[in-house]
């Protein structure tokens, strides 16, 4: 039973900023920053973790911040406390892209203890899954789950989900091809002890049938990276906004983590997979013409090996000081 009418303390919404760096963001670039003000949190973009090459317009940087001020919120629900979230509230800081302040205290659901309890076992998993089904009611779970965030969650049939495929696929060889890609890549590969990037472990293996677009994390040659077989039937669901502006892709990120520990709640591995919306000309494929939504990331779904938790920075790189301090 909640018997405080107080407002969280520092210590306790410090803590929800560390619940909120374990969002996941484009090649683990964690590019997000935090402000403690009084009840409030702040979010601020990181302009210095932007990835240029792979994400020029900013589109996926702020789907990593949407998913972080997604897992703020429920962190601070889990605390105890009702929470109101109003995104981009400065016009004269752009940086600022969300402010999250913690309310009432208010008892904390099933639901979101559930979701709360799934934030730090939610990781990429970028091997094969087997060849199971993920049963209906939880493509509901998971449909269900982006819808309270207001985005539109498909999954894809059997034709469709060939046609992601090849579209992925296509994406991936002409990301390659861009200008300063490999490097991008590179830069952002675990090598060595650091807290951001993509570790060599989680890299994963390649797909030996070439089905799953499998990222190619900077210059492997020398590292043996194994081959194994994909599952040659993935569970593919697309993830859409209606509006392809800054608050659209706030949201879609805000979705993304909400489906992505829904399905971690639900003993489900989980891979995003950007390349095909990371290439304009193949993102605007994935638009529905029936509805106009717009693709803003494309999922892998199903039971996977266990995954391991890729590096964060400590919360003392991420927390700005207090205004006036």
């Amino acid at each position: 039973m909640i018997t405080t009418t107080v407002p969280p303390s520092r210590r306790v919404l410090v803590e929800c900023v560390h619940a909120a760096t374990a969002a996941p963001s484009l090649h683990n670039s964690q590019p997000w920053r935090f402000r403690i003000d009084g009840p409030a949190v702040e979010v601020y973009a990181d302009p210095r973790r932007r990835l240029e090459v792979v994400d020029p317009a900013g589109r996926e940087q702020l789907i990593s911040l949407g998913a972080a001020v997604y897992t703020l919120r429920l962190a601070i629900q889990q605390a105890g406390y009702q929470c109101e979230l109003t995104a981009f509230p400065r016009a004269d800081e752009p940086e600022l892209v969300a402010r999250v302040v913690a309310g009432r205290p208010a008892p904390v659901s099933a639901a979101t203890e559930a979701l709360a309890t799934a934030i730090p076992h939610r990781h990429t998993n970028r091997w094969p899954f087997a060849q199971t089904s993920v049963p209906p009611a939880l493509l509901r779970l998971l449909v269900d789950a982006a819808r309270r965030e207001g985005a539109v969650l498909t999954v894809a049939g059997a034709a469709g989900r060939e046609q992601i495929m090849n579209m992925a696929l296509e994406a991936d060889r002409r990301l390659r091809d861009r200008p300063g890609y490999r490097e991008e890549l590179d830069r952002w590969t675990g090598y060595g002890r650091r807290h951001d990037g993509v570790p060599l472990w989680a890299v994963g293996p390649w797909d030996a049938l070439e089905s799953v677009p499998v990222r190619d994390f900077g210059d492997l040659s020398t590292v043996n990276r194994p081959v194994e077989k994909f599952e040659p039937y993935p569970t593919i669901l697309v993830l859409s906004t209606d509006g392809d502006r800054e608050p659209d892709w706030l949201r879609a990120g805000q979705a993304l983590q909400r489906v992505l520990l829904t399905a971690t709640w639900q003993n489900l591995a989980t891979t995003p997979i950007s390349q095909p919306v990371e290439v304009p000309a193949v993102r605007r494929m994935l638009t529905d013409p029936a509805t106009g939504l717009d693709a803003q990331m494309v999922l892998r779904v199903g039971y996977g090996r266990m995954a391991g938790r890729s590096p964060r920075r400590p919360v003392s790189e991420v927390l700005i000081p207090e205004r006036g301090a």
